[in-house]
């Protein structure tokens, strides 16, 4: 799986890169059939407390599979946006199997 990190007004720490592959490492592990992950991260409005926006893009052959989440932290967006995303994958490896 390909992973793209783009972040928008400022700059992604290494470890927070890090973080981000490793959940959407877990996330593939069980499902082979993503070819690519995009990642957005942007700082809406620096002033407030939940400005924080993250929204990944899972490329699925079929469809896409998509989670965009607000937060606090970046971290805290990424993890709302896998349990999304999971759930979304197992409606997705449903239609597949013919249920």
């Amino acid at each position: 799986m390909d992973i793209k990190i783009q972040s928008i007004h400022f700059n992604a720490t290494d470890k927070l890169q890090e973080f981000i592959e490793k959940k959407l490492a877990k996330v593939a592990k069980g499902n082979d059939f993503i070819t690519t992950a995009e990642v957005t991260l942007k700082v809406v409005k620096p002033e407030t407390a939940n400005n924080k926006e993250v929204a990944i893009n899972l490329v699925v052959p079929g469809s896409d599979v998509r989670a965009e989440k607000v937060c606090d932290t970046f971290e805290e967006g990424v993890d709302l946006c896998i349990d999304v995303l999971r759930r979304q994958l197992e409606k997705v490896k449903d239609k597949q199997r013919g249920r």
